[in-house]
């Protein structure tokens, strides 16, 4: 690799970053660079999206603290979307026009994500995203770069815990989104390379809150491996009907739900052995991961989610593209945000052509006894997993 390589170039200035060396010494001049999203702060998705935007936030905090970026202040322009779809146009739209924002990050949830992406794609403006259905990346949008391990992988760890302990069924249950449906898909990929049979797969509506007839159905075929790609509302539903109908695999995973604090707070001592995928945990022995779970803890009094991480590392990945252009000018953001290759809190950021992540991997955490604890990958893992579900049936 030659000295001035442009990849040699980008891991020089991922480690600077890393280090808090690659910033200005100097006070801020000039007009702020501004960083535009929209979040679920309230309603289905506010417990992650108040996650991403604490991190957002908190990214601002610190880059702002070490001086400036190309010597300008960064500034946080944040709308709520509610949960809702409907609107996140408007809001990009805003964004772009009236606020004129720099560079944007996406909504969480993928409904969300390919409404904006549509406004960002129309206007040229650079995005970030931690949406991660694979729907997204089939749309053939130049300006979408994804931060998450896409969706169809999301399960791949569960898969590699149930090789190592010859569980050989599977049931897949899954809200009907764009997200979940795409963990539904990887799942019964992974399952067939597996040699797996998958005997229950069954989706439910968006608005369910009942799903005792599912998990009954599910019960019935005594599955080794349960998979529920779900956000958290349906996750403590699907948990409560399993605990009702006395569901008792081996493993049973969720898509990311089990990571926040709030699932266990609505699941109680029925979370026990719960296991979850996850893009970040500061367990990870990645540079920072510590350093920022203990400042975030301090700050907010809590753990941060993988969707706090998912927030800093989006503003990560924006100031490493801005740094390397030397200017916010879109074209050359998003060439960087194309091409690059760096490492910010939650791993390795490398894009292929459609925009999708595939650089980052995949962790898998499990509830045991009261707290959530790292199983997987194996070289990193602080606690080992426990397989044969420990369930209110005593299985």
């Amino acid at each position: 690799m030659s000295q001035n390589s442009p990849i040699r170039k980008t891991l020089l200035l991922a480690a600077g970053l890393a280090l808090g060396w690659a910033s200005a010494s100097y006070a801020a001049e000039g007009p702020p660079i501004k960083v535009g999203a929209s979040i679920a702060l309230t309603g289905e998705f506010e417990s992650f999206g108040q996650e991403q935007a604490r991190g957002l936030r908190f990214w601002v905090r610190d880059i702002n603290g070490r001086g400036a970026l190309l010597g300008r202040p960064v500034e946080l322009v944040v709308y709520d979307d509610e949960s809702k779809v409907d609107g996140v146009a408007a809001i990009y739209e805003r964004l772009i026009s009236e606020d004129r924002v720099d560079v944007l990050v996406s909504p969480y949830s993928s409904p969300q994500t390919l409404a904006a992406a549509a406004v960002a794609e129309r206007h040229g403006v650079p995005m970030v995203s931690v949406g991660a259905a694979n729907t997204i990346w089939e749309r053939g949008f130049k300006n979408v770069f994804g931060v998450f391990t896409p969706a169809e992988q999301n399960m791949d760890p569960v898969f590699s815990v149930a090789a190592e302990h010859n569980l050989r069924t599977v049931a897949i249950a899954y809200q009907a989104s764009e997200f979940p449906e795409s963990v539904a898909e990887g799942a019964r990929k992974r399952a067939a390379e597996n040699n797996m049979q998958v005997v229950f797969d069954q989706s439910y509506p968006e608005d369910a809150t009942d799903l005792t007839g599912l998990v009954s159905a599910m019960a019935a075929t005594n599955p080794d491996v349960v998979i529920v790609g779900a956000y958290l509302d349906d996750s403590v539903a699907f948990m409560k009907a399993a605990q009702r109908q006395n569901l008792a695999p081996g493993i049973l995973a969720f898509s990311g739900a089990p990571a926040l604090a709030e699932f266990g707070e609505a699941v109680g001592s029925g979370a026990n052995g719960v296991m979850s995928t996850v893009q970040w945990t500061r367990s990870d022995r990645l540079p920072g991961s510590f350093d920022f779970g203990f400042r975030f803890q301090a700050r907010y009094g809590l753990y941060p989610s993988y969707h706090a991480a998912g927030g800093y590392g989006c503003g990560q990945i924006l100031e490493a593209a801005v740094r390397l252009a030397g200017t916010t000018d879109h074209a050359a953001v998003r060439e960087q945000l194309g091409t690059m290759i760096f490492r910010s809190i939650l791993g390795h950021y490398r894009v292929d052509e459609t925009g999708m992540q595939i650089g980052k991997p995949k962790y898998l955490i499990q509830w045991q006894d009261t707290h959530r604890s790292m199983i997987y990958p194996p070289d990193i893992a602080r606690w080992d997993v426990r397989v044969r579900f420990p369930t209110w049936s005593g299985r």
